[in-house]
């Protein structure tokens, strides 16, 4: 069956090294369909201007599509206002935000963060250095064999100390599906706060920040076909009026005196100077075109194509497949053997097949498989099941070419 949503992606439409692209690396960064590439371009061709301060034509025209972006991001995630919807240059500022100014402001020794080794080092460096300036305690929920989290063992670990849970909606390595909507009652029970990297689960599946009950969500726009450059942090409003801004100068204050100085009300305090106004835009264009394909219909497309791909691989003898047997969800990790995921992915890439090889942001995690690296293919919306058979027939010839690792 032709998959109806490729056309729409020019980039795929070529050969690498005389062979059809077959991109499988949409876990780093996914591909931009026409209407984003289209809507950037109207921005810098027909109101590039700056935002919030003139009142000229175009930058009327271009204040209304960034603070529009910013409503479309609003009812993307189900926020209650836009005021809790704050852009960032991607998930791993917006997550820095949070543990600068939230964490630092309100943890002291004998408090606990709590986290996984499963974490993308932006979710974890961040989160590890808040520990060391405040003295908490940095502590990590034990994770079963496929990468999963058992509850009750999780329920055990948290305590009246427990003031956050850093964790991921979505491992960029496992392919898991943290559940999230319970560790948030978890700890609003004892009275802390979660904050989660929805770096690769906004791309992929439905996320309604209310009926999650998160207090801090972050993602980015390049893994949901939007331009690089551009995040978003989500924040309760409570939580983000305690917080102070860690970027200050222009755009985001109110009044500037020669000793103090006082902020713009939310979101606008923690954006200082010009935005990423192009972006924005873009990224507003990147939600009207994953709502008008339908997220349940992405998250069910990405999930059977996983399913199809972990099957198909499984049956290559020697290759090691990493994370859940069911419930996986737009990637597979694997291992060929004893060959390095390098040579495997510039074998692929001879082939026209782009994965991504190496330790993935997540040396912790690396040590946890005991695995000084793996290989990784993660699809989106443009990939079909000819796209595997693709990987598959690689995959084989890899083999074959590494034959004597095999013997």
């Amino acid at each position: 069956m032709t998959n109806p949503w490729k056309k729409d992606f020019p980039i795929l439409h070529q050969q690498v090294n005389g062979h059809p692209l077959v991109y499988l690396d949409s876990g780093a960064t996914s591909q931009k369909p026409y209407p984003v590439i289209e809507a950037m371009s109207q921005y810098y061709e027909g109101y590039n201007s700056n935002v919030h301060r003139g009142v000229h034509t175009l930058g009327t025209k271009a204040t209304d599509g960034f603070e529009g972006a910013r409503e479309k991001i609003r009812k993307f995630i189900n926020a209650k206002s836009v005021q809790e919807i704050i852009y960032t240059r991607g998930t791993t500022t917006a997550i820095n935000l949070v543990a600068s100014s939230y964490a630092r402001m309100n943890l002291q020794p004998g408090d606990e963060i709590i986290t996984t080794v499963a974490e993308h080092h932006s979710n974890f460096i961040p989160w590890q250095q808040a520990a060391k300036a405040t003295g908490a305690t940095f502590k990590f929920f034990p994770l079963e064999a496929d990468g999963t989290l058992d509850l009750a063992k999780v329920a055990e670990m948290i305590t009246p100390q427990t003031k956050v849970i850093a964790i991921h909606h979505l491992s960029n390595v496992m392919g898991t599906v943290q559940p999230i909507k319970e560790l948030a009652q978890m700890i609003h029970a004892v009275g802390g706060v979660i904050s989660v990297d929805g770096a690769q689960a906004a791309p992929h599946m439905r996320v309604d920040v209310q009926d999650l009950d998160v207090d801090f969500y972050q993602f980015s726009g390049h893994k949901m076909m939007g331009p690089t450059g551009i995040g978003v942090l989500y924040g309760k409003k409570a939580l983000l009026e305690q917080m102070e801004p860690i970027e200050f100068g222009g755009e985001m204050i109110d009044f500037v005196d020669l000793y103090d100085s006082t902020w713009k009300e939310l979101p606008w305090k923690f954006e200082g100077g010009t935005p990423i106004i192009a972006g924005a835009i873009g990224l507003g264009a990147a939600i009207d075109y994953l709502e008008a394909v339908g997220m349940d219909t992405i998250e069910e497309h990405d999930r059977k194509l996983a399913t199809y791909a972990a099957e198909q691989m499984g049956q290559i003898e020697g290759l090691t497949i990493y994370g859940p047997k069911s419930e996986r969800t737009g990637l597979v990790t694997f291992n060929l053997g004893d060959v390095h995921p390098h040579d495997v992915a510039t074998v692929l890439d001879a082939e026209g097949i782009a994965v991504r090889a190496g330790h993935h942001c997540c040396q912790p995690l690396m040590r946890w498989l005991k695995a000084s690296a793996t290989a990784r293919a993660s699809f989106y919306l443009y990939n079909d099941e000819s796209d595997i058979d693709a990987l598959v027939k690689g995959l084989k010839k890899t083999k074959e070419y590494f034959g004597h690792v095999f013997r």
